[in-house]
């Protein structure tokens, strides 16, 4: 029993370091972890999957109050909003964990001088998307102020800091972790690219799982001269 006890313990003590060390200092706790100090961080790839059931738990229990309170579900009426809504519930976790790599490759790509391989760019991107993931959580729970009388503003308010703040903590995440190695106008140079590069691979990921929801045939375009 005092195994038992001691190992649930260390457990909760590990996911709370984890997640106190990603949103306070992502960069530098990624540096630490890839030096070597590990024990007292929770796995934080197993951290993001547990977070993203969670997610999941959350954002389903909202539905259902949105259903009940307004008396209509949430969701597109036409074909393809329904689509797309079946795919994303199927594949969710895959398309939230896929951000991972996104984050390593371009961190990889650009931030050359701490001279990290690919694996180590993985687990610097895992710690910043897992303090990601607290935020946009924490967010979510803020989206039940929707159901009370006086309150309901704080949904408005949360869903445009929650950019803001996953937006800031990005910059923060990666200048905590490679300052030391550029200036501030070459770091502030190769964030730009790196934001960049994100949203060309979320608005490309977009245009696939739209393409694959609606059955395009993309061999099927031809050009004429």
């Amino acid at each position: 029993m005092h195994d038992l006890l001691h190992g649930v313990w260390h457990f909760e003590r590990g996911m709370l370091f984890t997640a106190k060390e990603a949103l306070i200092r992502p960069g530098k706790a990624a540096l630490d972890y890839i030096s070597g100090k590990r024990i007292r961080y929770y796995n934080v790839f197993y951290f993001i999957l547990l977070l993203i059931g969670l997610q999941l738990f959350v954002n389903h229990y909202y539905d259902q109050l949105f259903e009940v309170y307004y008396s209509s579900p949430i969701g597109k009426n036409d074909s393809t909003g329904q689509k797309i809504d079946l795919f994303l519930e199927k594949y969710y976790k895959i398309i939230i964990f896929s951000f991972v790599p996104f984050f390593a490759l371009n961190g990889y790509l650009l931030f050359k001088k701490r001279k990290l391989n690919l694996s180590e760019h993985f687990i610097l991107a895992g710690i910043v998307f897992l303090g990601i993931m607290i935020i946009t959580i924490l967010a979510d729970l803020l989206n039940f102020f929707e159901f009370t009388k006086y309150f309901d503003f704080i949904t408005d308010i949360s869903n445009i800091a929650r950019l803001v703040f996953i937006l800031l903590y990005i910059i923060y995440s990666y200048y905590s972790a490679f300052n030391e190695n550029y200036s501030k106008l070459k770091f502030s140079y190769k964030m730009f690219l790196f934001l960049t590069l994100l949203l060309l691979e979320l608005i490309f990921m977009g245009i696939t799982i739209f393409g694959i929801v609606t059955n395009w045939k993309f061999g099927s375009i031809s050009y004429h001269a």
